[in-house]
């Protein structure tokens, strides 16, 4: 109960789940601008398509968009612009080390709100072939089909 309050969930990268393998996850901090943090308070995000690379040792997020903020002017930013990610120099280490030797890919599962910081949940991910697809949705529809029964018995 304790990890869960002051957490407010902004955004779930939902297809991830079902492209990858997520092997492990950790969470990083973001560095963002004010009207992009008051864009995220009114729920404009969007992961869809997200993925980080390494760039001169720091990691980035591409292809988030965050819309712009309505009130916003000459402030706004640009909406999908690489957004730099905050861990320690040792995870940055241990990160790239996996993605070069063993083929992993970091993905942005979830963005949030920590008390009053904005939080990304990061997946260090497999990608799945068409077969593994398949056998997930098949354990999803058998799991359901149950479900439903049980409701229908009773």
């Amino acid at each position: 109960m304790a990890e869960t309050a002051g957490i407010k969930q902004i955004a779930v990268n939902r297809q991830a789940r079902h492209e990858y393998f997520v092997e492990e996850t950790l969470e990083a901090g973001i560095e963002l601008f004010g009207t992009e943090v008051k864009s995220l308070r009114a729920g404009g995000l969007n992961l869809k398509d997200s993925w980080c690379d390494f760039e001169k040792g720091e990691l980035f997020v591409r292809q988030m968009h965050i819309s712009p903020y309505e009130k916003g002017n000459i402030f706004n930013k640009d909406p999908i612009r690489p957004r730099k990610l905050l861990l320690h120099r040792r995870e940055l280490n241990r990160l790239y080390g996996l993605v070069k030797q063993q083929g992993l890919t970091i993905i942005p599962l979830r963005v949030y709100f920590k008390r009053s910081l904005v939080k990304v949940e990061l997946g260090l991910c497999r990608g799945k072939k068409l077969y593994d697809k398949r056998a997930d949705a098949a354990k999803r529809d058998a799991k359901r089909d149950i479900e439903r029964a049980m409701r229908n018995r009773g």
